[in-house]
């Protein structure tokens, strides 16, 4: 037999159902449990509707799961495999749970990050991520739950045209927290907000009409200096991030004239 890389404990179902609750899990969902035991959190996701299995190398653990999935009704819904964990394809999951210690919650994570699709919720009791912070943090009962939002990889230098002008954007990121630096012709502009979920890219951005400014305004995603406002050009991009394209609006508001076209961007590296 393969050795175990983790103990075995039983989470409580309040923490089962918190977890869920943290992920908004029902209809739709793919959820796939590292280490599942008994097979609890895969059988509470079934009953919410969802889809799923469960990966655990304890045989014993497996054979309880499956009885326990029949017992409560979802055995055509769900299926637990002998596994270990860091051979398991779990790529096409909407939702993965984990009650692992930290030194494998590390090792996994790298793995996380580039197999998982973005917005694919990451969900783990107890321990955490180390320096990957988590997107949401709640205590429930006694136990620290956390949840990651897997974010699409936007590091590197974008370009576009609008109206015949030339924007380029260089953001640096890690985890979920980006630093852009936007340029809309040879202006750089001043980032006020820049924000990555899952897939999805916010930007807010403003500067003046007819007039460079070489400083550096690049921020890391928090509230910065708002002038330039008045008599100025103002921005929002929203976008969808696809690989190396990113398609969504943006707003263009010239001297409170508001304006809304359509936002393509191209990473060239």
């Amino acid at each position: 037999a393969q050795e175990l890389d983790v103990p075995y404990y039983v989470t409580e179902p309040e923490v089962v159902e918190g977890m869920l609750d943290m992920a908004g899990v029902g209809p739709g969902d793919y959820l796939i449990d590292l280490g599942s035991g008994d097979g609890r959190i895969v059988i509470a996701a079934a009953q919410r509707g969802a889809v799923g299995h469960g990966v655990d190398l304890d045989p014993r653990r497996n054979v309880e799961a499956n009885r326990n999935a029949r017992e409560a009704g979802v055995d055509d819904r769900v299926v637990f495999l002998e596994e270990d964990l860091f051979e398991t394809d779990f790529s096409q999951a909407t939702v993965v749970t984990m009650f692992l210690l930290s030194s494998i919650n590390l090792r996994l994570r790298p793995d996380l990050l580039s197999r998982l699709r973005p917005g694919t919720r990451v969900l783990s009791h107890t321990f955490d991520m180390g320096e990957w912070e988590p997107d949401l943090r709640q205590v429930i009962g006694i136990r620290p739950v956390y949840l990651w939002v897997i974010p699409a990889q936007v590091d590197g230098v974008w370009e576009w045209t609008s109206d015949g002008a030339p924007f380029s954007m260089t953001i640096e990121q890690q985890f979920q927290h980006i630093a852009v630096s936007l340029y809309a012709g040879e202006q750089k502009l001043n980032i006020e907000t820049s924000k990555i979920k899952g897939d999805r890219i916010t930007l807010i951005a403003s500067g003046s009409e007819g007039n460079s400014n070489s400083k550096d305004n690049s921020n890391n995603g928090s509230e910065g200096d708002t002038t330039s406002k008045d008599n100025g050009i103002r921005y929002l991009f929203s976008g969808k991030v696809e690989e190396d394209r990113i398609t969504g609006f943006f707003h263009n508001r010239r001297n409170d004239v508001p304006a809304v076209k359509i936002w393509s961007a191209i990473r060239i590296h």
